[in-house]
């Protein structure tokens, strides 16, 4: 089941409303599931039930992803001001500084909030901000190319494909190591969000410059990256502990740029360890 939540966020033109949908569950600590560009927070799915017996989950669609809207008029969709809706999200849901764990921009998003201290742990898997120029032009191709494909693809064929491993294996790879793991449903779903956002290309625009260069002191953080990530390659990890030198480095054998389906009980374990 899904809610939503309207705040109030402040731009060059006034404060203008934001909504956001969400699925919230369990007990605990709260925790805070970011996911990536094109996503949804349906790609927290397999770790949700996992997590939820021991925090208290909020899984979010970020502004103009999933079944959230673009952010209005006056507010881009940018790391300064995801900062700042975010922040003001917690506060509309009265979390008081939850663990926060994010999924390549979802962990960007995550370390961003660690940085500014607006959050008790950060966890983040294959976050994106670490990568040369070289690489980020690659990841932005291929995501280009994801979105292009999702989107000239009609829906009646996307579900014909996904009934057989080999059909998700073509839809999904880039992302994940183990496709077949994905159930058909799912991957309808997301090849859909991806294809629907209306975030993406404001979101990939705004991303061209970014690269996250400050430590992240005095709170937890875990930087975990999979084995076989094609997006984010795994070496970015060791460029992440170096500008956050206390950072928990964990590799994820045999996990891809989304290992939350290719291995849930070792992702969680990481989220749950990364915010004890």
């Amino acid at each position: 089941m899904s809610d939503t939540v309207t705040f109030e966020v402040p731009s060059s033109r006034g404060r203008r409303a934001v909504t956001v949908s969400y699925a919230r569950v369990g007990r605990g600590e709260p925790l805070l599931l970011l996911h990536g560009i094109g996503h949804h927070r349906q790609a927290w799915d397999p770790v949700i039930d996992i997590l939820a017996t021991e925090r208290d989950v909020i899984a979010v669609d970020l502004p103009g992803f999933g079944a959230s809207p673009s952010l209005p008029d006056g507010l881009t969709h940018d790391l300064p001001t995801m900062n700042v809706a975010l922040g003001a999200l917690c506060e509309a849901l009265e979390l008081d500084r939850p663990h926060v764990a994010g999924n390549s921009l979802g962990g960007l998003l995550a370390l961003e909030l660690g940085r500014e201290k607006l959050v008790r742990s950060v966890t983040a898997l294959s976050p994106a901000g670490f990568w040369t120029q070289a690489e980020r032009r690659y990841a932005f191709g291929v995501l280009l190319a994801m979105r292009g494909s999702a989107r000239g693809l009609p829906e009646p064929f996307v579900e014909r494909l996904s009934r057989t491993a080999a059909g998700r294996t073509v839809l999904t790879s880039t992302i994940y190591a183990r496709p077949g793991r994905r159930s058909p449903e799912a991957v309808v779903a997301e090849t859909l969000a991806l294809a629907r956002s209306t975030g993406f290309t404001e979101t990939l625009r705004a991303g061209t410059d970014v690269r996250f260069t400050d430590d992240v002191p005095g709170l937890p953080v875990t930087v975990a990256w999979g084995t076989k990530d094609r997006l984010l390659l795994r070496r970015q990890g060791v460029r992440a502990k170096g500008v956050i030198p206390k950072a928990r480095l964990v590799r994820l054998p045999g996990c891809g740029h989304v290992p939350m389906n290719d291995d849930p009980a070792l992702v969680a374990r990481v989220i749950l360890d990364g915010s004890s």
